[in-house]
């Protein structure tokens, strides 16, 4: 099987690179690794807040799940006759969810609230932005059209039992919700293994934090997908094989979409729902809604007076200024909206710099004795 476009729409740049020794999906896989909004991944939520425990799963921890699943289903169907780019779905896992806020999901909702109804802060399409123009000052990371197009369309929200590419390629540039498909398999393998590296990992931590015991999950669940990370993932990559391999789609079958939903609800009521995990996205809510307020009020008073500030005894202020200098040509090209550059430079924040922006805001600094 084989996408069902040319082969040289998927490694469109915007501006040509020299690809001949790494190839070019390899060469966007280093791009996006030695990308600072890569490696801020590290410190910010996948489901539990500032984790201080590293077996507790982060951001890029997740990412990498994500690169090496959909690299396995892309090598399990490339046994079976299809002709995937395996590095093409590698980079395409490594870079989805450089749009993410701190705080996860509350991170995004507070953000929207923020905005209200200029423009929603949607995370695939916030990912877009960073690679295209929020990172090198601007200039993006240039990375090719079809990992650009994976990252965008993601979607990593709903669990589809199949998907096929979008028979027509996408404009990207006029994408602004979730509706849309990817324009190739290895896009869709990444959407769909984006829910496997969820699933079970969410189950795993939840162990950790004595949310659930083993005895909690469903029978069914044990019993047919498994009730470790591990056996969960190995099951459902088996299955979504061998359920695609003889078709034109990336597909569950019937019997584990069932147990896949079923394992999506125990998730919803037991973790994601959990008191915990709500008192905490409410508070990481509100942290991010009174940083934006302080940088709204800030930037409304001070503008482009970058001297003030850069001087700014307040860190918070200083970094400000210095990421507003650096991307003030975007911001201009742009219309110069005030909570398009909050929305980013908040969006930019790990989980630790979050709370200390916070603690800068709310809390008056110490007085310094002679």
């Amino acid at each position: 099987m084989t996408n069902p476009h040319s082969p040289e729409i998927y490694i469109n740049r915007s501006i040509p690179k020299d690809s001949s020794i790494r190839g070019d999906f390899f060469r966007d896989q280093t791009a996006i690794i030695h990308s600072m909004p890569f490696r801020r991944l590290k410190h910010k939520t996948q489901v539990f807040f500032s984790p201080n425990n590293d077996h507790v799963c982060t951001r890029i921890e997740h990412v990498l799940h994500v690169a090496t699943i959909g690299s396995t289903i892309c090598k399990g169907l490339n046994n079976n006759g299809w002709g995937l780019n395996i590095e093409m779905a590698y980079a395409i896992g490594l870079g989805h969810d450089l749009g993410h806020s701190p705080f996860g999901h509350a991170g995004e909702t507070a953000l929207n609230k923020k905005l209200n109804a200029d423009y929603k802060f949607i995370h695939e399409v916030h990912g877009l932005r960073v690679v295209d123009k929020l990172c090198n000052n601007g200039t993006g990371l240039n990375l090719t059209y079809g990992v650009r197009d994976g990252i965008i369309n993601h979607n990593g929200e709903v669990i589809q039992q199949s998907l096929k590419p979008s028979q027509t390629i996408n404009n990207l540039e006029i994408i602004k919700d979730r509706k849309s498909f990817p324009c190739s398999y290895e896009g869709c393998i990444v959407r769909i293994s984006d829910k496997i590296a969820y699933l079970g990992r969410d189950i795993e931590d939840a162990l950790i934090a004595n949310f659930i015991s083993i005895e909690d999950i469903p029978s069914e669940i044990r019993e047919e997908v498994g009730e470790t990370n591990g056996e969960i993932i190995n099951n459902l990559v088996i299955d979504v094989i061998e359920t695609s391999k003889t078709i034109d789609e990336i597909k569950l079958s019937d019997r584990m979409f069932e147990k896949v939903n079923i394992l999506q609800k125990f998730n919803y009521k037991h973790i994601y729902g959990h008191p915990i995990i709500l008192e905490y996205k409410q508070k990481g809510e509100k942290i991010l809604e009174e940083i934006f307020d302080f940088l709204l009020d800030l930037h409304s008073e001070h503008g482009k007076d970058f001297d003030y500030y850069l001087k700014n005894p307040l860190t918070l202020i200083q970094h400000f200024g210095n990421y507003f200098q650096r991307y003030e040509n975007v911001y201009e090209s742009e219309g110069m909206v005030p909570k398009r550059l909050i929305c980013d430079f908040i969006a930019g924040m790990t989980d630790g710099y979050a709370l200390d922006a916070y603690n800068q805001i709310k809390i008056p600094r110490p007085i310094k004795f002679k």
